[in-house]
């Protein structure tokens, strides 16, 4: 947590800062903690535990900007680190586009508490952390003779920061979580090894689910015994809600400013224009109460609100913060997504596959690529063929190759399965008529 004494020590810094040359400046002191319990066949491998406190400063001055941080809060160390930091600044090139915010697009509080922050963080006992480790573990070990090793881990930790702008800012975040997983490894043909995992996390220790994550792992792996190739051509593409987000992270890459202003875009003035199927209906939901990725304002201090990002296909928003919008001469929009919803449709990823005659579900990507400038991809994948509505034939050293445009052009179908915890609300997914490349 920031405690009160370094809250005002970081506004010291702010004063002594505007004090001895710099016209404007941002503050950021933050801390993070973290703490994992990583067992091998149900014994303890590895323990890690970490602390980090900084403070990172933004300096305006004749023009110019310089970005500077350290992690000794202190004021003698912080006098030192301001002032060298103003004198260095002023040998660089001005820049006209580095302006903070305008103060009226501030978050100015009032609003409810997010439910972000679990107290019970401190009071875990740590045997307890490395019995849900092992409990995890133990679910696997002795299940099937095939199996070669069992990893699992428990882990938790918080976020915590404390923003102090010069014309009008003051802000405090923080957050939770918590995570179990077991990854498994088996004999496979040959020399093949295959492994998979499963996990939970929760933003709130009671949410974590604690039964069931080796036996999940176990599942997994099972079913990729057989791997091998299957004939290259065509195929509906069924995506796993597990990785759609590889999928969806060049869209979203597209659309924030950096990428906008360098001309580094497929979706370069691409706003109000239909790029995709009419089931991408995509909302900024930043105000849900207990979600990962809900927050009040982002890391400019600009107040964030529920957007339409995606309208049945029209792109409807731009990712722009204060300085790209300076570079492009457009009005600025919001530095990044909060929490992002994909519209779900009805049906589970079971019911999604069994809608499909010939087919590939995608459980994973291995490698591969996305062009940004002209939204050509080509992705390694492993997965399963689907034939009448059943998973056959469990596939690997594969290709899945084409253009995002005309890929999201041919989502033919959405699930109902988001995982819940995650920021990105993206469930199961279907294409029409993707192009595979394996035998």
């Amino acid at each position: 947590m920031i405690t009160d004494n370094n809250k005002a020590l970081t506004q010291w810094a702010m004063d002594f800062a505007l004090k001895n040359g710099a016209q404007s400046a941002k503050l950021v002191l933050y801390n993070n903690s973290s703490s994992s319990f990583e067992l091998r066949n149900a014994k303890m491998d590895r323990l890690q535990q970490s602390t980090e406190n900084g403070l990172s400063i933004s300096l305006y001055v004749d023009g110019r900007y310089g970005s500077f941080s350290t992690n000794r809060l202190d004021k003698k160390e912080l006098e030192t680190l301001i002032l060298n930091g103003i004198e260095s600044t002023r040998y660089l090139a001005p820049d006209e586009a580095r302006v903070l915010p305008d103060p009226s697009r501030y978050y100015k509080g009032g609003l409810p508490d997010l439910k972000l922050f679990d107290k019970r963080l401190y009071d875990i006992n740590p045997d307890t952390k490395v019995d849900l480790a092992r409990a995890a573990a133990e679910e696997v070990l002795g299940k099937d003779e095939r199996i070669i090793s069992v990893d699992s881990s428990y882990g938790d930790g918080e976020s915590s920061s404390y923003r102090l702008i010069s014309n009008g800012f003051e802000g405090e975040s923080s957050s939770t979580w918590f995570s179990l997983s077991a990854s498994v490894s088996v004999k496979g043909e040959g020399e093949a090894r295959p492994s998979d995992a499963w996990y939970d996390t929760a933003l709130f220790y009671h949410q974590l689910k604690t039964g069931g994550i080796g036996a999940r792992a176990l599942q997994r792996v099972l079913r990729k015994l057989g791997q091998k190739k299957v004939a290259s051509g065509n195929y509906t593409m069924v995506v796993d809600t597990l990785v759609a987000g590889n999928l969806f992270s060049p869209m979203l890459g597209a659309i924030y400013g950096s990428a906008l202003q360098q001309r580094n875009s497929f979706l370069l003035d691409k706003l109000d224009t239909k790029v995709a199927s009419d089931l991408f209906t995509l909302r900024d939901e930043p105000h849900v109460v207990g979600a990962n990725g809900s927050r009040y304002f982002d890391s400019e201090g600009v107040a964030t609100a529920p957007r339409a990002v995606f309208d049945r296909g029209v792109l409807k928003t731009y990712y722009i913060d204060t300085y790209n919008a300076r570079k492009m001469d457009v009005e600025p929009t919001i530095s990044s997504p909060s929490r992002l919803v994909l519209t779900p449709g009805t049906k589970d990823l079971d019911g999604l596959v069994a809608d499909v005659q010939r087919g590939i579900l995608v459980t994973g990507f291995n490698g591969g690529n996305s062009n940004s400038s002209t939204g050509d991809f080509s992705y390694g994948i492993e997965g399963f063929l689907i034939e009448d509505g059943k998973l056959t034939q469990p596939v690997n050293e594969m290709n899945v190759t084409g253009n995002m445009l005309t890929l999201w052009q041919s989502l033919v179908a959405v699930g109902n399965d988001p995982q819940p915890i995650r920021s990105w609300q993206i469930p199961s997914l279907v294409f029409e008529g993707v192009s595979f490349s394996g035998l």
